[in-house]
């Protein structure tokens, strides 16, 4: 019996599907109704990344109303520095709120050796998912694990919680980078092992989100934003050869081009403010990429949709593309704004 062939698995090794997958950055969440459901009845928000049960319900929602080729695991990427001893919540209506490090004093109150066991329900969640895709007869849908980049999750960890423009972690970084590096070794570090962790529980792919990459430029992207994830890269390499990573760095821009070069990753996420034409000449010759339609556009719905469902098909539909938006689902998106959009890239061939 020949191995189901997973379209979204097919990119990223390089062999050309039949058609275009796709899948959307918080396809799982709030513009959901059985989500909110679901959430209302749950404690806090950590308190449902945490519950295997739930979570992994929660990843496997999106897939029944528009059966994505993959699946991405419902957590968050502040489970990181929580599983570190870092003191993390989420208050309604205001997002994370993390009692800062600020310090080389403040890494004392990091502990990687808490990792394992404060992401064990993760892991747990990962290999429920696993079971329920085999059980729910979603055989070519992958499962994609993730983590924030280093430099992305440090932000929050230094600014107590989000920001514009994470001055703490800039100012760190520029003025004692020695011990800011040491902070992005312990990150770096655990971020491996949580990878791993996800991997290990049945996770066939991860992807890194470094949302915030377009804070840095010239020598402080390079030792920042490429290196760690440089460092990720060759660890899961050596440890799990067969797992492809795909690479988001949200705002870099041209950058976005020594960050394929040298990172390593298979696969490079782009958002939706690049230039596709650009992206098309130059990153999408080197590796294969996802992206990148403005969420708003999936928000807006009708004709808009159309016309920037048509422009991505027209700027990467000739080459190994996984068709994404160019960053998460907005919470106010119809559910069949979503419906509509399936039904578009169901219809394109490769």
């Amino acid at each position: 019996m020949s191995e189901t062939r997973k379209p979204i698995l097919d990119v990223l090794n390089g062999k050309k599907p039949e058609r275009v997958p796709f899948w959307l950055m918080r396809q799982a969440g709030r513009y959901l109704p059985e989500y909110r459901e679901l959430r209302a009845n749950a404690q806090g928000f950590l308190d449902l990344v945490y519950d295997p049960e739930n979570a992994a319900e929660v990843t496997i929602q999106p897939l029944r109303r528009y059966g994505m080729d993959a699946a991405i695991l419902f957590s968050d990427i502040l489970v990181v520095p929580h599983a570190l001893g870092q003191a993390v919540s989420f208050e309604a209506g205001e997002g994370p709120k993390l009692d800062p490090i600020l310090s080389e004093k403040d890494l004392s109150r990091l502990n990687t050796d808490l990792l394992a066991g404060k992401a064990a329900p993760v892991y747990e969640t990962v290999a429920l998912v696993r079971e329920k895709l085999s059980s729910e007869k979603f055989d070519q849908t992958a499962l994609i694990g993730f983590c924030g980049s280093p430099w992305t999750v440090i932000c929050y960890m230094t600014e107590g919680g989000g920001s514009k423009d994470f001055h703490r972690a800039k100012n760190w970084a520029a003025n004692d980078p020695a011990s800011f590096q040491s902070l992005a070794d312990i990150v770096t570090h655990a971020s491996c092992e949580y990878l791993a962790g996800q991997i290990r529980a049945g996770a066939e792919t991860v992807q890194l989100f470094d949302s915030w990459s377009g804070l840095l430029e010239g020598e402080q992207f390079k030792r920042w934003v490429i290196e760690p994830t440089k460092k990720i890269r060759q660890y899961l390499k050596i440890n799990f050869p067969q797992i492809r990573v795909i690479g988001f760095p949200r705002g870099a821009g041209i950058q976005s081009l020594a960050y394929a070069r040298e990172t390593g990753v298979d696969c490079l996420g782009l958002d939706q403010t690049i230039d596709r034409g650009w992206a098309a000449k130059n990153l999408q010759t080197i590796m294969p990429v996802q992206g990148n339609l403005a969420p708003e556009l999936l928000l807006a719905g009708g004709e808009s949709l159309e016309e920037g469902l048509q422009s991505v098909h027209d700027a990467f539909g000739g080459a190994p593309w996984i068709f994404n938006l160019g960053h998460g689902v907005v919470k106010e998106t119809k559910p069949e704004n979503v419906a509509k959009l399936r039904d578009i890239v169901r219809g394109w061939k490769t």
